[in-house]
């Protein structure tokens, strides 16, 4: 069987659908639904091309070609049915990608990395977090403004993190020093798409002040799936920095569910592609219909859960640490 994509005639592989055989011819369309080797329903829309016999727009993960079917990928058209596609879903996405605090650093310093470090006991990597921003001994803190503090989200739930404080606790760590390593951490890409929380309600800020207590009292709201998110990959490949919409969702933002080990599942993040549902066995569900409709994990089904199936989440809302 021999197919045309835009304008290119592929031979087509028993059982391949059309995202399938133009990845292989190739051609590069996004997909957050589908992932190669698992169960799959088409739900995102973002791998769409257009049939151009019947001027139809069909997703390609689960599209069958038909011998002799002439199908467009990169068209206005097209490109114009993905970006709306994918603000449909950052509408109802509530994260951040990277921490406030970090994207205000003059200095470059990733502070909610190195409070990760520091809340968890880990001396010497937050220290060398510090050694990656600053020529220690010295410090850049002294004459700063704290745009860090002020940009800190832990502020709009009770007081900031004491950031400037922690970091001279830091840079002192005597023990820390000795085994410091020089660190090639990433920078967050400022050409990259850039979600964001917004302002948390009344009874979100509750929860927070009620469940989250750290030594350094930080909300680590840079989301810890950012670096595998496909979400965020393909977005900034369609040229979105923003989402043009508010976040509609109404699930509560960072309420993280502590699924055990180091596998963690974040609602708020969830875009409902269906991965994790049809890819465990009695384990993660839908519950409702509809806009309303949500992928939950019952408390009994926890232990039916795979690490490894945090590699199929487009999000980082099911993620390991």
């Amino acid at each position: 069987m021999v197919i045309t994509i835009d304008n290119t005639n592929v031979e087509v592989l028993e059982g391949e659908t059309l995202l399938e055989v133009a990845r292989r011819a190739g051609y590069s369309i996004p997909s957050l639904c589908y992932a190669k080797g698992a169960k799959h329903k088409s739900s995102c829309m973002v791998c769409a091309v257009k049939n151009c016999a019947t001027g139809q727009i069909v997703p390609s993960c689960t599209t069958n070609p038909v011998d002799g079917m002439h199908i467009e990928t990169d068209s206005e058209e097209v490109g114009l049915i993905r970006t709306l596609s994918f603000e449909l879903l950052l509408s109802d996405h509530r994260a951040d990608c990277e921490a406030p605090c970090t994207l205000v650093c003059p200095q470059g310093l990733d502070i909610e990395g190195m409070l990760s470090y520091y809340d968890a006991g880990r001396q010497k990597e937050a220290y060398d977090t510090l050694a990656a921003a600053f020529s220690l001994p010295e410090i850049a803190c002294d004459n700063c403004k704290a745009p860090c503090e002020k940009a800190c989200r832990r502020g709009t739930v009770d007081k900031p993190v004491s950031i400037r404080v922690i970091i001279r606790e830091v840079a002192g760590m005597a023990d820390a020093k000795s085994a410091a390593m020089e660190m090639n951490l990433p920078k967050p890409d400022k050409k990259a798409f850039l979600s964001r929380l917004g302002r948390f309600t009344e009874k979100e800020r509750t929860f927070l002040k009620a469940n989250i207590h750290s030594a350094s009292n930080c909300l680590h709201c840079a989301c810890s799936g950012r670096g595998d998110c496909k979400l965020r990959h393909y977005s900034t490949l369609q040229g979105i920095k923003r989402s043009r919409y508010e976040a509609s969702s109404a699930l509560p933002a960072m309420n993280k569910i502590h699924i055990y080990g180091n596998l963690w599942f974040e609602q708020a993040k969830c875009i409902r592609c269906g991965l994790c549902v049809y890819n465990s066995e009695n384990g993660f569900t839908f519950r409702d219909r509809g806009f309303g409709m949500q992928v939950v994990l019952p408390e009994e089904n926890q232990k039916n859960i795979k690490e490894e199936l945090a590699e199929l989440c487009p999000t980082g809302a099911l993620y390991r640490v």
